[in-house]
């Protein structure tokens, strides 16, 4: 038989009379091969009550926000005494990065669901006014789950991992002159999408600066402009990929997870004035989401997950547009399904959660390959300053002590050791500047 400690008190399965908020995690039953959702009242005390119950959080309308908007719907903010978080949804990244940098005092935002390179582009002044705001990342919010897709037209070329076979349409529409460019968007400048639309091309002999013309469309707004013509690919986040392919209008060259398995994508990231002036808060929404995406990862709860982030006031969006990749299921739009796809979007298991401090460390590099950061950049130095992996830690080992042992793995190390892309590219976190030389089509420092 199981024991708990004082501070805990396991209920039983969620029934009609639950009526109150007070879960927070689930747990395996190892004496029954069914899987039962339980309840798990967490004592606070009094040294851990939040110094604020109010902090404003910013979001985009994209399946890998799910933590955030599972942490408030399902009451798990309030929970940890955090009664009075807002989820504020953005239009735009360039949106977030504006409130992030004018916070909630001058009427923006305290933290946010970001781009894991977002926090960095804030610490070093690439802001509006040009001033440095300190930011932590706290939490990987998901790993997988992006794609790259393509309009129709381009369906008979076979385009898919290779983008190789895309570089002579490239060429005919550069000999037309610089308005004549294959036109691909993005969702923000030295982003994640940015970085894997560019890998891709780049792995294919296309050189994203030279030959073809690379913007920004914000992630709601990508399938309107595929039907009007005005791009012809784009990488972003789900839904939008999947809804391209429900409304017939392209295809899906690759999901992300093929470029680089697992790969680290959103990130949880707040001000770090406000962290500093809020520990204790800061744990309790650490703890909120890390159990959000426990919650999020159970199989059994994903269509409950894709009912609550479709409403109006998240995605608002279909649910079917959203549940078949939520859930592994991948249509590619073309004669291509993956019915269980080992690249469907993780929140928790594997570490998804786990900010990684070696992956913070790729995007930078990336970003100094296409001339986002100095080539000169201590990139270690950032990451030490703006990776708050000693945060995340301490919030799963109070949440441990809560959560049955299985359900809260720690890693043991702040590197997920040598990573490998599809095209055998590898990434040694201890030697970022290798990777970077031996990048064949790459523009440092742009003007």
């Amino acid at each position: 038989m199981t024991h708990y400690s004082r501070r805990e008190l396991i209920l039983t399965a969620i029934s009609a009379t639950a009526g109150t908020l007070l879960t927070h995690a689930c747990a395996v039953n190892q004496n029954s091969q069914a899987v039962r959702s339980r309840l798990v009242v967490h004592h606070t005390a009094a040294s851990d009550v939040p110094e604020t119950t109010v902090a404003s959080l910013g979001f985009i309308a994209l399946t890998d926000a799910a933590p955030l908007i599972v942490a408030q719907a399902k009451g798990y903010f309030a929970h940890y005494g955090m009664t009075e978080v807002q989820l504020v949804r953005q239009p735009s990244w360039g949106a977030v990065h504006q409130n992030l940098s004018l916070g909630t005092d001058n009427g923006g935002l305290d933290g946010a669901h970001l781009l894991t390179p977002m926090p960095y582009h804030l610490s070093v002044g690439k802001t509006p006014d040009g001033n440095s705001v300190a930011m932590y990342i706290l939490a990987r919010l998901n790993v997988n789950g992006q794609g790259i897709s393509l309009a129709n037209i381009y369906r008979d070329l076979g385009i898919g991992i290779d983008s190789s076979n895309l570089k002579e349409i490239v060429e005919q529409a550069k000999a037309g002159g610089p308005g004549m460019r294959l036109k691909i968007a993005v969702t923000y400048p030295g982003g994640t999408h940015d970085l894997w639309m560019r890998y891709w091309l780049a792995a294919g002999g296309i050189n994203p600066d030279t030959d073809v013309s690379i913007f920004v469309v914000p992630p709601p707004q990508m399938v309107a402009n595929m039907k009007a013509g005005t791009i012809h690919a784009f990488c972003v986040g789900e839904p939008w990929n999947a809804q391209l392919i429900r409304e017939n209008l392209g295809y899906s060259a690759l999901v992300t997870g093929e470029l680089w398995r697992d790969h680290p994508e959103k990130s949880f990231a707040m001000r770090a004035d406000w962290v500093d002036r809020h520990p204790k808060a800061t744990k309790a929404l650490l703890m909120a989401i890390q159990s959000a995406q426990i919650w999020c990862d159970r199989p059994e709860n994903r269509d409950e997950m894709c009912q609550i982030i479709a409403a109006s006031q998240y995605l608002n969006v279909a649910t079917d547009a959203i549940a078949p990749r939520a859930k592994g299921m991948i249509d590619y739009g073309s004669d291509r399904v993956s019915p269980t796809s080992s690249y469907a979007m993780k929140f928790w298991q594997d570490n998804a959660s786990y900010p990684f401090k070696n992956h913070d460390l790729w995007f930078l590099t990336e970003n100094m390959r296409w001339g986002y950061l100095p080539r000169d950049t201590d990139v270690q130095a950032m990451v030490n300053n703006v990776n708050r992996e000693d945060l995340w830690r301490e919030a799963a080992i109070s949440l441990s002590h809560t959560s049955p042992a299985q359900l809260i793995t720690i890693p043991k190390t702040t590197s997920r050791g040598i990573e490998t892309f599809f095209d055998g590219n590898q990434f040694n976190g201890k030697n970022p500047m290798e990777y970077l030389a031996l990048q064949s089509i790459k523009k440092l420092d742009k003007a």
